[in-house]
């Protein structure tokens, strides 16, 4: 008998723990059939920006900056914008079996909170909620970020009573205590983690350029440590692992941390989507090795409460245990 690859996320069945992360392959129906196709159990859509559709405003209102004319665009954009985005969630839905998750990236708790009831109505399992705002203001009150996550989610599930996903990015004071706080608030899960865009400096040009837009599997080990970390001290709570996700056998490891599910994106973007095939047929090969029958059977099996030793988890001292290294 074959194992069994199907997983519990958010509150939702996947046929597969491997989910592919909104990006632009995840805009467009033909693409989330190719995914269900080679066994992806979930996708996030592409996300509707909060900041893309203020930029689309601004851009109109060049020569028109009225009050009056600021409203008007402002609700024409968002319509529009909307309008696409569930039509978007519908044809996946109809079109395909896997579960449709949605997805909204934002930095402030406003209007935009309404498009939940509307990614509700247009038939989408679940809504991630990507919320990320650099903190660059030396005036902004300490611990304001942390709080905001929480604001959101509470206006969000006034709107909608879908799951709700948080993607959380990397820079907290706790992170442990962050997701406490979410799970208390009754978030559906998170997403560990939220992937920024890094710059870079030409120097020949002296010009502000954009860094790696894919992730390495260099990043895998912060992922790995942090869904180790918080399945140990947050249990029952749903943790997809997103960053660093490349090599086949990498959703093994990340499950065996506590993850419920793995988003992948880099990898699909330099690999191609049959790389999903491989990390479920790499699953499949190691359970059977394992004698596991089950994801459940093995998830959190090595976080951060079930391992002997939990330093392991916590060393972050590089010369205390590689001093001797030449």
């Amino acid at each position: 008998m074959e194992p069994s690859l199907q997983a519990s996320y958010a509150g939702l069945t996947l046929s597969s723990p491997i989910v592919i992360g909104s990006s632009g392959l995840t805009n467009n129906v033909d693409k989330i059939k190719e995914f269900e196709k080679v066994g992806a159990g979930a996708v996030v859509l592409k996300s509707l920006f909060e900041e893309q559709i203020w930029m689309d405003t601004q851009s109109m209102l060049e020569y028109n900056n009225s009050a009056e004319a600021t409203s008007y665009l402002q609700s024409y954009v968002q319509a529009n914008n909307l309008k696409q985005y569930t039509d978007l969630i519908s044809r996946s839905k109809s079109e395909c079996r896997i579960p449709v998750i949605a997805s909204i990236n934002c930095y402030h708790a406003d209007s935009w909170v309404s498009f939940a009831r509307e990614i509700e109505k247009a038939g989408a399992d679940a809504l991630e909620v990507n919320i990320f705002k650099l903190a660059t203001n030396p005036h902004e009150e300490l611990g304001h970020y942390e709080r905001l996550h929480v604001s959101i989610l509470k206006r969000v599930k006034r709107e909608t009573r879908l799951p709700i996903i948080i993607k959380m990015g990397q820079r907290f004071s706790n992170i442990v205590s962050q997701v406490t706080q979410l799970k208390a608030n009754e978030a559906a899960g998170v997403v560990l983690f939220n992937r920024l865009y890094t710059p870079d400096i030409d120097i020949d040009t002296m010009q502000i350029t954009s860094g790696s837009v894919f992730s390495s599997s260099e990043e895998l080990g912060n992922t790995l440590r942090w869904v180790g970390v918080v399945s140990g001290q947050v249990p029952n709570f749903s943790i997809a692992a997103s960053t660093g996700v490349h090599g086949v056998t990498d959703p093994i490891k990340l499950i065996l941390a506590g993850a419920s599910a793995v988003e992948v994106c880099s990898a699909v973007y330099q690999q191609g989507p049959e790389v999903v095939t491989r990390m479920n047929d790499a699953m499949r090969e190691w359970m059977k090795k394992k004698g596991y029958r089950s994801i459940s059977s093995f998830r959190g099996a090595l976080n951060f409460q079930n391992i002997k030793d939990q330093s392991l988890y916590e060393r972050v001292q590089f010369m205390k245990y590689f001093s001797n290294h030449q």
